[in-house]
């Protein structure tokens, strides 16, 4: 099965958007380690919202707003192989810990035949 983490934090953690060299050390463990076991397909951080922007469709039309956002902003994504969802929790939970504050949600990927 596969799963979706994302992963939010605050935008205005400065650490997160600059992460310190001994963080990207044990993200890349980690990353190795999945990689290894099967388990990472694809995993991206990505830039705050200022260079973003948001795209709605409504009954009245479709608008777009450049960032920044503020608040909570998804900050990276990983792509990953889990047996179940009990697992992708246990991996989501391993990831986590791995920052001082942020909140990872698990999404399970429609499988088609």
């Amino acid at each position: 099965m596969r799963f979706l983490m994302m992963h939010r934090l605050p935008e205005s953690a400065a650490e997160a958007w600059n992460p310190s060299p001994e963080f990207v050390e044990r993200m890349g463990g980690m990353i190795q380690d999945w990689v290894g076991r099967g388990i990472l397909i694809t995993a991206e951080g990505v830039h705050t919202s200022e260079r973003g922007a948001r795209v709605r469709k409504t009954e009245d039309g479709v608008t777009s707003a450049d960032g920044p956002f503020g608040g909570e902003v998804i900050g990276g994504f990983a792509l990953i192989n889990a047996k179940d969802r009990a697992e992708a929790v246990a991996l989501a939970e391993q990831y986590a810990a791995m920052f001082d504050r942020v909140e990872v949600e698990i999404r399970e990927i429609h499988e088609f035949e």
